[in-house]
């Protein structure tokens, strides 16, 4: 029985056989982008907040999205719906029985719960609802990190293109 859940097949009319066709120099080029991401995204914390840990469940966003730009679980929705109910889920958490594994395993499963419901399964948005749930930031840190889930999301539509145009190039 196939799922109906859309986060979880690739984007309808998607064509991944140029993916497998890449050699080393077209996978070096797809995976520049996500990795100046992380930089900028990491620049940025640095700069703004110094929330390290908050921003590492970015990185593997980064990568799934570098892995696969045309699955659906790394469309700009399904990013950006899941980290913002992993973060709320950890920060109600916290606020429900303070910071520590009963909060993680708390927040925890209110963001598979709510990913699965929402059709938005993005699985690095777990580690956010964790890092929420150990510590609360501040407004500051809540809004960087809204910003560097945008940067992220920027990431998807900058995937596309990169695998657009080296398709292009593959034909000429």
């Amino acid at each position: 029985m196939e799922s109906e859940r859309e986060s979880l097949k690739p984007v309808e009319g998607a064509n991944r056989s140029l993916r497998r066709r890449l050699d080393l120099k077209g996978e070096l080029t797809l995976a520049l982008l996500p990795t100046l991401t992380v930089i900028v995204v990491l620049a940025l914390v640095e700069t703004l907040g110094g929330q390290r840990l908050l921003f590492a469940c970015l990185a593997s966003s980064a990568f799934l999205i570098y892995l696969d730009p045309l699955h659906a679980m790394n469309t700009v929705r399904t990013l950006v719906l899941a980290h913002a109910v992993a973060a709320v889920s950890g920060l109600l958490a916290y606020a429900l029985v303070g910071s520590g594994y009963t909060a993680a395993g708390v927040a925890m499963i209110a963001t598979i719960l709510a990913v699965i419901l929402l059709d938005a399964v993005h699985p690095p948005a777990i580690s956010t609802a964790l890092t929420f749930a150990f510590r609360v930031p501040s407004e500051n840190t809540i809004a960087l990190f809204a910003l560097a889930v945008g940067v992220t999301a920027g990431l998807v539509v900058l995937q596309r293109a990169a695998l657009w145009m080296l398709a292009r190039l593959a034909r000429e």
